[in-house]
């Protein structure tokens, strides 16, 4: 019994510290959206870097993309800053935030069974709790 409540305590825990550090596409200026290839993603840093940011911008020799990954506080305050700049036509600036792994690169549709899954931070509390509730068991004594 103790060793079934270790295990299951130790891969909660090693979910929750996957679900600390993101993923996300990273470049300068890039045109055509063309950095959303394996050689463009990087490990964000972990508990700083929470969200992948991707800035779109409209220029006279056409679209610019830069991505990479940004702290929440920062990209959402950009993102609201540049709304205003965010038109489409030339010298347009959209600013985008997203907090899951490589979501700002291309758009792809996600199967059903995957859009039904709730996001891993949303667990955080559960971990806690089996914590508190698990880890005394594992360390009562075998009678």
């Amino acid at each position: 019994m103790r060793l079934l409540v270790f295990a299951t305590l130790f891969g909660v825990l090693r979910d929750a510290g996957d679900a600390l550090q993101i993923q996300c596409y990273q470049c300068e200026e890039m045109k055509h959206n063309d950095c959303s290839t394996p050689e463009y993603i990087v490990n964000c840093t972990v508990n700083v870097q929470d969200m992948c940011q991707k800035e779109v911008l409209v220029k006279p020799d056409g679209i610019h993309y830069r991505k990479s990954c940004a702290s929440s506080g920062a990209c959402l305050i950009a993102s609201s800053g540049y709304q205003q700049f965010c038109t489409g036509r030339l010298n347009s600036v959209c600013i985008s935030c997203c907090n899951t792994p490589l979501c700002n690169g291309p758009k792809r549709k996600r199967p059903a069974s995957l859009a039904a899954m709730p996001n891993s931070q949303t667990n955080r509390p559960l971990l806690l709790l089996l914590t508190f509730f698990l880890l005394p068991l594992m360390l009562l004594p075998l009678t």
